[in-house]
């Protein structure tokens, strides 16, 4: 959901050149945003005001960010596995423009731990109520709501799955009615040169905007860094490449071919100026490849890169990185303040900071947070900058300026060792936890871990 900036790694595939069949006329897109160059933005939208030649995010604080808010409930935290018949198979079926559009829901979701908002795009796949999306697009997301684009109703949405490498994310809406799904194409017989529409809601204008172009090239390898989230960068291949103007807010739409089909999920796109001649190149996923994450997901299949239901969650804010030092945090992130700069792994918060030099006790968002003026004279460990209020982390007496040495009996160094530790970890699970407070006091106690936001 906070916008993807990926550096290097252009796509190699030569654009091929037939003429496409005509597009139905569409209104016109929204000024178009230059990022620098050759930097590629997966595009969910963080809201707030967009500068030339910024990548295209720049975070707010939400509005109830003075009040927590409610974790997921205990029954969306293992969702029980769907039919499989709720993911729809590729198809060379008829479609239309007019019923992909039907099928396309506005996603707008709360960050209250970063303080901040994010909107993005969905694609209805059954009419019971499954929404095919980025992962980006809900990520670190304490709450999802979904508008259907063409009827102006508004859905609470909870989540299924999502598999954070590939970048794929299933949201269930509660209590559906009257949804159509979107007509699903074959992204195997995608041919370069093919005439394309890439709908979503471009830059966060909470209404589905088109925009044509052709199919440039495909199976296409992409690097995707985040400019805000807990996924610092990540490698996306298989890509479609076109021409279409894919911009911030487009994420988790439709890719659409001449027969009105779905044949891709929008993710990445850029500007890219060279002199006086400018480049676009947007990247959407198969739609095959994202269905076969969609179905293992609705099927309850965890695995390495998939996660079923919410993480677990512990409710502290740390640094990033690998380095054991908590010292070496503190110098790091004092120097590294901005969106996104503390790290949200495996479930332990995510921020940026600015404030009251972590004199609070429990925070409810990071709006007030900085780097501890005191923190635990250990040499490794990781680094509470502070703890999230009515978390477990509150509950068990962690504070910030506390250093966090083992996990179920782990040793604990870089805020990378913790997040690898909890990975391994469900909500629900109770976990011992020692740590050394700012006065130098080593502690142990038992966290039942509960449900956090998506990573």
């Amino acid at each position: 959901m906070q916008d993807y900036s990926g550096y290097g790694q252009p796509p190699t595939g030569d654009y091929f050149g037939s003429t496409p069949p005509p597009m139905p006329p569409m209104p016109p897109r929204p000024p178009k945003r230059r990022i620098s160059l050759l930097s590629y933005l997966a595009v969910a939208l963080a809201a707030g005001a967009l500068g030339a030649g910024t990548v295209v995010a720049i975070y707010h604080p939400a509005a109830n960010s003075s009040a927590a808010t409610p974790q997921p409930s205990s029954s969306a935290i293992a969702p029980a596995p769907l039919p499989s018949t709720a993911v729809p198979a590729p198809s060379s079926g008829t479609g239309s423009l007019s019923k992909v559009e039907q099928g396309l829901v506005i996603i707008n979701t709360t960050l209250q731990y970063s303080s901040e908002q994010a909107a993005g795009t969905g694609m209805v796949i059954n009419a019971d109520g499954l929404v095919l999306t980025n992962n980006h697009v809900i990520e670190n997301a304490t709450h999802i709501t979904a508008t259907v684009a063409s009827t102006g109703k508004n859905f609470v949405a909870k989540v299924v799955g999502y598999d954070v490498t590939g970048d794929i994310a299933l949201l269930q809406l509660q209590n559906p009615s009257g949804l159509h799904a979107v007509p699903i194409g074959d992204a195997s017989k995608v041919k370069t040169g093919a005439a394309v529409m890439a709908l979503g809601n471009a830059e966060g204008r909470s209404a589905i905007v088109p925009a044509s172009g052709q199919v440039t090239a495909l199976n296409q390898t992409i690097t995707a860094s985040d400019q805000g989230g807990t996924v610092k960068s990540e490698t996306l291949h298989g890509m479609i490449q076109t021409n279409a103007d894919i911009v911030a807010g487009d994420s988790g739409g439709p890719l659409v071919n001449s027969a009105g089909q779905v044949i891709g999920m929008d993710t990445a796109g850029n500007s890219v100026s060279f002199t006086q001649q400018q480049t676009v190149a947007g990247f959407a996923i198969p739609i095959n490849t994202a269905l076969s994450v969609a179905s293992q997901i609705a099927a309850g299949h965890a695995s390495s890169t998939i996660v079923i239901g919410y993480p677990p969650f512990i409710g502290i804010y740390v640094g990033q990185g690998t380095d054991s030092n908590p010292q070496d945090q503190a110098s790091q992130q004092q120097q590294n303040t901005g969106p996104g700069s503390f790290g949200g792994f495996g479930g332990l918060g995510n921020g940026n900071g600015a404030g009251n030099g972590g004199t609070s006790s429990c925070y409810t968002s990071d709006a007030n947070l900085s780097v501890p003026s005191t923190i635990a004279s250990v040499n490794s460990g990781t680094l509470v900058i502070g703890t999230i209020c009515n978390s477990p982390a509150a509950a068990a007496g962690l504070t910030a300026g506390s250093v966090i040495t083992e996990l179920n009996g782990q040793t604990v160094g870089s805020p990378q060792s913790l997040s690898d530790i909890m990975a391994k970890l469900r909500p629900g699970d109770t976990v011992s936890v020692t740590w050394v407070t700012p006065s130098g006091q080593t502690k142990n106690g038992n966290l039942v871990l509960t449900a956090g936001p998506p990573l």
